[in-house]
């Protein structure tokens, strides 16, 4: 036997998630946001914000009865955008939820990380300074214009606030890219980070983006909110745009018990695959690829899963791709589990909104009851789609869907683990 037979087989370092914060269109704060979600509730709404009166998009889900001032201080409101400032509220709920405070790494804080994924920065910024520029002239352009718009100023913003100087990272990988950043999570504390705050949160409402997004064929330009966003059903006719998001607090295993933060789930796999800007039917194998690799990733079988969070795009073709691809991958077994998509109630965030679904595939094992699929009634997919009402079912292991416009698919799974067992 070898010298390297002979070592002792290190264990590997498992990924938990012990704290949850949510600033969502239909909650700011993760309690509300889990009540509405479970009980079904749709806040999509006419567009509310000023200068997009008169563009064609009519609904959305818009963040409200939010002020940044009560949770963020004056010096670092002036330099973000408000996709920043839902990620710095987010990020503090998380750490307060996870009781995660100074103390715990005032001796360590290079054992500290952050991670977010954006999809497209602070639009709101940057407009209110190009117009400074253009009708005032550039010396009244903030000198923040340099780094709020950017899409890394979440995770500069929340590691320099919480004195955070482990790995940091930003991932771009469209809107899978929420689920991506708790994989990348995942991996940095593998390699020896003790805590990660990661997750995502977006602010594509401001009339620069909205524009911007009007290039996207699949925008819904449905005027009635209640009608709007009906993925899996003959009225599907686009998807939503929403603000908001989550970030959560993912710590090594044993850390986290040493010093008693409660285990809420395990991070316990995920594969990303990607398939070309709207080329809906390659996506069905991308995404069944996903699926399998991250149940092979978390050593789970198929008929393991007890719930599946659907990306639920909205288009009739990207609907019929997700539907064979969890058929493809759960064999029998996709017709037997309950498939879910709260942000038919919200609109979809972009990165933010994989990441909600984590928050709420997490809640939802943990109060056991599968939320409904709001303002989604006739499927014509064979799909076992929860809508109208929670369903109460043990749930043990969630499988969470993300696919993005430009052709990213991604698929995580968390399982629940009782708290204070590093089984």
């Amino acid at each position: 036997m070898s010298s390297l037979q002979q070592l002792p087989q290190r264990r590997q370092r498992r990924s938990v998630v012990t704290g949850i914060g949510v600033i969502a269109p239909n909650g700011v704060s993760t309690e509300v946001f889990w009540k509405a979600t479970r009980e079904g509730m749709s806040v999509i709404d006419l567009v509310t914000r000023e200068g997009c009166e008169q563009l064609p998009l009519k609904v959305a889900g818009e963040v409200r009865d939010f002020d940044p001032a009560v949770l963020i201080e004056e010096r670092y409101l002036v330099q973000t955008d408000r996709f920043t400032h839902f990620a710095m509220a987010a990020a503090n709920l998380a750490l307060d939820d996870a009781r995660l405070g100074r103390a715990d790494y005032n001796d360590s804080p290079f054992a500290v990380g952050v991670v977010t994924a954006a999809g497209s920065g602070g639009g709101e910024f940057g407009q209110r300074e190009l117009q400074h520029l253009w009708g005032q002239g550039s010396k009244h352009v903030g000198p923040y214009q340099s780094i709020a718009w950017f899409y890394a100023a979440s995770t500069g913003q929340i590691s320099i606030r919480g004195g955070f100087k482990g790995p940091c990272g930003v991932v771009a990988s469209d809107e899978a890219g929420g689920l991506d950043a708790l994989a990348h999570a995942g991996r940095t504390i593998r390699r020896g980070t003790d805590a990660v705050v990661v997750g995502a949160a977006e602010a594509p409402l401001a009339p620069y983006s909205v524009v911007c997004q009007l290039g996207y064929d699949d925008l819904s330009r449905v005027a009635d909110p209640y009608r709007a966003y009906r993925p899996f059903t003959e009225a599907a006719c686009g998807f939503v745009p929403a603000e908001g998001g989550a970030m959560l607090v993912v710590e090594e295993e044993t850390a986290a018990l040493d010093r008693g933060a409660p285990v809420r789930a395990v991070v316990a796999g995920h594969t990303a695959t990607f398939t070309g800007a709207a080329r809906w039917e390659e996506s069905r194998e991308g995404l069944a690829h996903a699926i399998t690799g991250a149940l092979e990733d978390a050593r789970c079988a198929p008929e393991e899963v007890d719930v599946v969070f659907a990306d639920a795009f909205g288009v009739p073709a990207a609907d019929h791709a997700e539907a064979h691809a969890i058929a493809d991958a759960l064999g029998r077994h996709a017709t037997e589990v309950p498939v879910t998509a709260p942000k038919t109630g919200t609109g979809r965030a972009y990165c933010g909104a994989p990441v909600l679904d984590a928050a709420a595939a997490v809640l939802s094992m943990e109060h056991g009851v599968v939320p409904p699929t709001p303002n989604v009634f006739e499927v014509n997919h064979d799909l076992d789609l929860v809508t109208v009402s929670a369903r109460p079912a043990e749930l043990r292991t969630a499988l969470v869907l993300s696919r993005g416009l430009m052709g990213s698919n991604a698929a995580l799974v968390l399982r629940k683990c009782p708290s204070g067992s590093p089984s």
